[in-house]
C-alpha cells in the first residue's frame, strides 16, 4: 500500500485559540502529552480513576478481564445507568435543564433533570406493566422526539436491552432487526414531520409486525394526531401507559457487563450487524469523551444534530451528555426546513455554545452561502466538532471560518458505531488542528496504523487504523454471532481491533483517516483513496461536496466516476467539467484523472448526513438504481440523478 500519498498530510497546524487554550480542561499539548503517558502506562490504573466519577451501587473487584476477544470491564461492580444519567443529578440540581426540544414547527418543549427523571420513571413502570424483565429487549422505531430518549433510559432503569431502529427504515430492516434482537415490545409513533411532510412510521410499523411473532405490545406516541390503524389486542398509546403509571420507579442494580443496548450496523454482507453494548464501560468513556474532546462546562448549551437512531445520537445525545448533567438541545427536523437557516436559527434562540454535526452537514451550509449564516449571532459558539465521514480540508477551513470565526476549536472526531465512544480527536484547548485530520488519539486510546502483518507504516504510508488494546466502551460482541465477531475484528490483523479503515500518519504522529478500506479505489494497479480523490476536488473554488465511486474499467480496471454539487453562483458546463478533471489530475496525479464528473443538486444522503455511496457506484455501474432507497433523506435524489445521466449520454 505504498503508493498512496495524499496531499493533505502536508496541511498545517492550526493552534487552538490562545483565550480558548487558557480556560480549558486541557490546556496545551504538553498536558495531554502527559495526560495520554500516564493512561499509556498504566491503562487500568487510568481507567479506575475515571470511574470514580461514576455513582456505584456496589464496588468492582477488578477493572478488565480480557481474553481475546472478549473484554469485561469493571468486573463484579453494580450501577445503574439511567440512575448515573438522572438521580444524582435531581439529588443536586433538581431544577436544572436537562433538554430543550424543538419541533420542526418551532414547538418547544422544556425538560429539567427532575421532569426527565419522572417520564423516564412512570415509562419504565409502563413497560414492567406490559411484562418487560431484566434482560428483555425492546425495540424503539420513533422520530426525534423527547419519548425517544424517554424509552431509552427508561429501559435502561429496569435492565430492559433497547434496540434502537432509525425512524427512515423500511419496514423489512425493521422487522429484521426486531426478529433478530428478539424484541418484546415495540415503542413507536403515530408518525413524525420532515420538511413539513408527515412521516407514517405506524403504518411502516404494522407492515413490519406483520413478521414479528415475538412483540406482544406496540406502545405508540400520539405525535401528529393522524388518523392510523389500530389493533385493540396489541396496540396501546403511550399517554395512557404514563398517566396511569407510578413516578416512582427505583433504579435496578445491575452488574456492571449488563446488556444496555443492540444496535444494528451495516454490515460487508449485507446482513446488519446487532452492535451490543454493555452498560459501565460504555457509559464512562462516552462521559469521559465529552468532558474531555468538548471541554464540557456547567455553563454550556450543547447540540448535537445526529439523529438518535445512528450511535452518535445515543452516545451524544443521551447517555454521555446526560451523565455529565449536561444541558441538551434535541431538534425533530431537517436542516433546511422551512429555510436553510433552520439550524442558525437554533443556535441563536437557545446561545448553543457546542455545536456537533456531521461533515457532509458542513459541507451543505457551505455550499449555501453565507447569507443565510450572516442573519444570525453566532456568538454564544465556542466549540465545533465534526463526525461521521473525513471531513476535507477546505469544508475544515470554511467551517473555521464562516462559523467559528476563527475563534472557536473544531473537533474532528473519529469513531464508530463499535467502539461506542470518541477515539481519536483534538483536544480543544491542547492539539493543534490540521485540517482534515482527526489528529491524535484520546487518553486511553491506543490506536496504531499498521500493515497487514500489524507492523506500523512510515510517515506517509497507507496502512490499516487498528485498535491495540481493549477500551472500555468497546463493543461486547455482535449479538448471537460471536464468531462474526471474531472474525470482523479480531483476525484480520491477530490480537488487535480492525476498524476497517484505511489511514496515514504524518511526521507528527497524527492520524489521517481515508475512509473504509472498501472506498479504495484501483486504478491500473494504483489504489487511490476516495477520500483523497474528492478533497482535491471539494478544493475547487467552484465545489461545494463531492463523492467518488469506481465503475469498472475493461483496461484499468476501474474508473474514477465523481458525483459533484457545485457553491452558489456556479453552473455546470463542459468546460468546468474539463477543468474539474483536470483539477484533480494536477493535485494528485495523472492516474487519478476521473473518468467522468456528473453534476448534481444534491447528493444521496441518509437522514444522518452520509452519503450513500452504495447507490452512486450502482449508479455508475448499471445507470439506475435497484437496490434498497429506504434511508434516503430525498427520494428525488437518484432519480434526478439518473435523468442527468441519460442527459450527459445524448
Amino acid at each position: 500500500m505504498q503508493e498512496f500519498d495524499p496531499h493533505v498530510l502536508e496541511e498545517k497546524a492550526v493552534p487552538p485559540p490562545l483565550e480558548f487554550s487558557k480556560g480549558a480542561r486541557v490546556k496545551s499539548l504538553d498536558e495531554y502529552r502527559r495526560i495520554f503517558d500516564r493512561a499509556a502506562g498504566d491503562p487500568e490504573g487510568f481507567w479506575a480513576e475515571q470511574a470514580e466519577q461514576l455513582d456505584w451501587f456496589e464496588p468492582y473487584t477488578q477493572v478488565l478481564e480480557w481474553k481475546s476477544p472478549h473484554a469485561k470491564w469493571f468486573v463484579g461492580g453494580k450501577l445503574n445507568v439511567a440512575h448515573n444519567c438522572l438521580d444524582r443529578h435531581v439529588a443536586k440540581n433538581p431544577a436544572r435543564m436537562a433538554l430543550i426540544w424543538e419541533a420542526e414547527d418551532g414547538a418547544v418543549v422544556r425538560l429539567t433533570y427532575a421532569q426527565l427523571h419522572e417520564r423516564v420513571c412512570r415509562f419504565a413502570n409502563a413497560l414492567k406493566s406490559l411484562g418487560v424483565k431484566d434482560g428483555d429487549c425492546v425495540a424503539i422505531y420513533m422520530p426525534m422526539i423527547p419519548e425517544l430518549p424517554v424509552a431509552m433510559l427508561a429501559c435502561a432503569r429496569i435492565g430492559a436491552i433497547h434496540s434502537v431502529v432509525f425512524g427512515g427504515f423500511s419496514a423489512t430492516a425493521l422487522s429484521d432487526r426486531i426478529a433478530d434482537a428478539k424484541a418484546k415490545i415495540l415503542v413507536t409513533a403515530d408518525g413524525g414531520y420532515r420538511r413539513g411532510r408527515v412521516v407514517p412510521l405506524k403504518d411502516t410499523a404494522d407492515a413490519a409486525l406483520k413478521n414479528c411473532p415475538t412483540i406482544e405490545k406496540s406502545v405508540v406516541v400520539k405525535r401528529t394526531g393522524e388518523k392510523v390503524a389500530w389493533e385493540s389486542s396489541r396496540d396501546l398509546w403511550w399517554h395512557d401507559l404514563e398517566k396511569s403509571a407510578s413516578k416512582d420507579c427505583p433504579a435496578t442494580s445491575l452488574d456492571s457487563e449488563h446488556p444496555l443496548y443492540i444496535l444494528y450496523t451495516s454490515g460487508t454482507t449485507g446482513k446488519p450487524k446487532g452492535v451490543l453494548h454493555t452498560s459501565a464501560g460504555y457509559l464512562l468513556q462516552c462521559m469521559w469523551s465529552m468532558q474531555l474532546v468538548f471541554d464540557l462546562r456547567d455553563s454550556d448549551v450543547y447540540w448535537c444534530t445526529a439523529d438518535i437512531g445512528w450511535v452518535t445520537g445515543h452516545s451524544y445525545i443521551v447517555y454521555g451528555p446526560l451523565a455529565n448533567g449536561a444541558t441538551v438541545v434535541m431538534y425533530e427536523g431537517a436542516p433546511d426546513h422551512p429555510a436553510k437557516d433552520r439550524f442558525w436559527q437554533i443556535v441563536e434562540k437557545y446561545k448553543v455554545s457546542i455545536f456537533y454535526s456531521s461533515a457532509t452537514a458542513i459541507r451543505a451550509f457551505m455550499s449555501w452561502g453565507m447569507d443565510w449564516l450572516n442573519k444570525h449571532d453566532l456568538s454564544s459558539l465556542r466549540v465545533l466538532g465534526t463526525v461521521g465521514e473525513p471531513i476535507n480540508p477546505a469544508a475544515w477551513k470554511w467551517y473555521n471560518g464562516a462559523i467559528g470565526k476563527g475563534r472557536c476549536p473544531i473537533v474532528d472526531t473519529w469513531w464508530q458505531t463499535e467502539t461506542g465512544a470518541i477515539m481519536i480527536s483534538p483536544l480543544p484547548g491542547a492539539t493543534p488542528a490540521k485540517p482534515g485530520s482527526a489528529t491524535l488519539p484520546i487518553p486511553g486510546v491506543a490506536a496504531k496504523v499498521v500493515n497487514l502483518q500489524g507492523r506500523p507504516v512510515a510517515p506517509g504510508e497507507t496502512g490499516y487504523l487498528t485498535i491495540q488494546k481493549p477500551w472500555p466502551a468497546m463493543l461486547r460482541t455482535i449479538y448471537g454471532d460471536d464468531e462474526r465477531y471474531a472474525r470482523e475484528y479480531w483476525r484480520r490483523i491477530p490480537g488487535v481491533y480492525f476498524a476497517g479503515d484505511a489511514a496515514q500518519c504524518d511526521k507528527d504522529g497524527y492520524i489521517w483517516v481515508l475512509g473504509r478500506v472498501d472506498d479504495v479505489i484501483k486504478v491500473a494497479g494504483h489504489r487511490l483513496s476516495s477520500m483523497e480523490i474528492e478533497s482535491a476536488l471539494v478544493s475547487h473554488t467552484s465545489v461545494a461536496e463531492a463523492a467518488v465511486v469506481a465503475r469498472p474499467d475493461d483496461i484499468k480496471g476501474e474508473a474514477i466516476v465523481c458525483f459533484v454539487t457545485l457553491r452558489s453562483g456556479h453552473s455546470p458546463s463542459g468546460q468546468l467539467r474539463s477543468a474539474l478533471m483536470e483539477h484533480v489530475a494536477v493535485t494528485i496525479g495523472s492516474i487519478a484523472r476521473p473518468a467522468d464528473v456528473r453534476f448534481c443538486d444534491l447528493l444521496p444522503k441518509t437522514r444522518s448526513g452520509k452519503i450513500m455511496r452504495r447507490l452512486l457506484r450502482e449508479l455508475a455501474h448499471k445507470g439506475g438504481i435497484s437496490g434498497d432507497t429506504t434511508t434516503l433523506e430525498d427520494m428525488g435524489v437518484i432519480e434526478r440523478l439518473a435523468k442527468s445521466q441519460g442527459q450527459d449520454e445524448e
